[in-house]
């Protein structure tokens, strides 16, 4: 694979370890079986965090984490989106954990120690029926019960959750749930609950990626804390922790498109026509050289902007400019993801949407990429807005 950016030694060891790992315990034929259950993912889950240590890697020391940062969490999620095996990194380990790292108080700091070890997976609800991927339209309510809430959540019967989450990816992986929902004061707060509390309806749903995602609906659901510091909104840092997961998920995108870029290539040099291989025609030529550019553009500006979040190239930039270089580098992802994508099954014929073929399934994997968030179209509007905003 290629690098996003200039990897130190360790990067480049961390990421070459994960894909040896990968290709001996977790290759494609075994694809279907992790993914045929949200249970069945569990050896590879364990293999991750026991064999290689890897769900700390973006974590502070203080948790038991190796202390790295965004570009770590996208270099280990390029390998796992070159294995097609993705789940359920970025809900977990980095909108999940992205959030407990930001936020005060103990309780936080003892659920990120059990993510290192593999025993944890909080994974992160927001969006809500109708939000059209807003946010901010949360209707979702906490109703106070006896005493308030401490400020760092450590009063389990602090409140009770009552309202509905709409496709929560990685949801039935769960072993705690952080859900968006606001307080007496209209406050947007975070609930964290246990899936087997009382007063949950749960919906799970296969995706066209093979991935698991739920329907959550809460009536007066306890929750075991409420996350944040009273009086403070956490509507910017929910936001800037998405930008996040979809900078990591355009890391995923790379792998995959790198993996089906190769398998064509394969296909091309050996499928003949006319007693010659398929590649010597121009127009595949050109056809390759079209997918080939649009995933050397991607892979820059995921590349770039990484190194820019990460504050490695200077102080860290303020809120509008982050999200305009995230929306940048997302929108170049969603191209690519369509020209390498349609590309790989179009040159492969009728059998690049097979189950029997990587091709198949890493296209699918980009189609639900390319719409993340809305699609490009989306995306360019939430910039314009807050453009027009400023």
């Amino acid at each position: 694979m290629q690098a996003m950016f200039e990897l130190t030694d360790t990067q480049a060891l961390v990421q070459a370890s994960l894909t040896r790992w990968l290709t001996d315990n977790a290759g494609f034929e075994r694809r279907a079986g992790l993914l045929s259950t949200p249970e069945a993912i569990a050896p590879l889950w364990r293999g991750v965090s026991e064999d290689l240590g890897l769900l700390g890697a973006a974590l502070p020391a203080a948790v038991g984490g190796q202390g790295g940062g965004l570009a770590d969490h996208a270099l280990i999620l390029q390998a796992l989106g070159h294995a097609l095996l993705p789940e359920p990194y970025t809900a977990c380990a980095v909108l999940g954990a992205g959030l407990l790292q930001r936020l005060p108080g103990e309780l936080p700091r003892q659920l990120l120690a059990g993510l290192v070890d593999g025993a944890v997976r909080p994974m992160l609800a927001t969006l809500e029926p109708g939000a059209r991927h807003d946010l901010a339209q949360v209707h979702s309510t906490l109703q106070a019960a006896g005493t308030a809430a401490a400020a760092d959540g450590a009063n389990p019967a602090a409140a009770t959750l009552s309202g509905r989450k709409a496709l929560v990816r990685a949801a039935p992986y769960a072993t705690h749930w952080l859900v968006s929902a606001r307080d007496s004061a209209g406050l947007l707060r975070l609930a964290l609950v246990s899936p087997g509390a009382a007063g949950i309806t749960r919906r799970d749903l296969r995706l066209a990626d093979g991935g698991w995602a739920a329907e959550l609906a809460f009536d007066h659901t306890p929750v075991q804390a409420v996350l944040g510091e009273a009086g403070c909104d956490l509507l910017p840092l929910i936001e800037q922790i998405n930008d996040d997961a979809q900078l990591a998920t355009g890391a995923e995108a790379i792998g995959v498109m790198q993996r089906l870029l190769q398998n064509t290539l394969d296909h091309v040099r050996q499928r003949k026509q006319f007693g010659v291989a398929i590649a010597s025609f121009q127009v595949i030529q050109h056809r390759l050289a079209d997918m080939h550019m649009a995933l050397l553009q991607a892979n820059a500006l995921v590349g770039a902007t990484l190194l820019l979040l990460d504050g490695r190239d200077g102080p860290a930039l303020p809120a509008a400019q982050r999200r305009t270089a995230v929306v940048t580098a997302q929108v170049a992802v969603a191209r690519a993801c369509r020209a390498v994508g349609q590309g790989a099954v179009q040159l492969h014929g009728g059998m690049g949407m097979t189950d029997e073929l990587v091709i198949g399934h890493g296209f699918k994997r980009l189609t639900l990429i390319e719409g993340a968030g809305g699609g490009i179209d989306a995306q360019l509007r939430r910039v314009a807005a807050e453009t027009d905003a400023g």
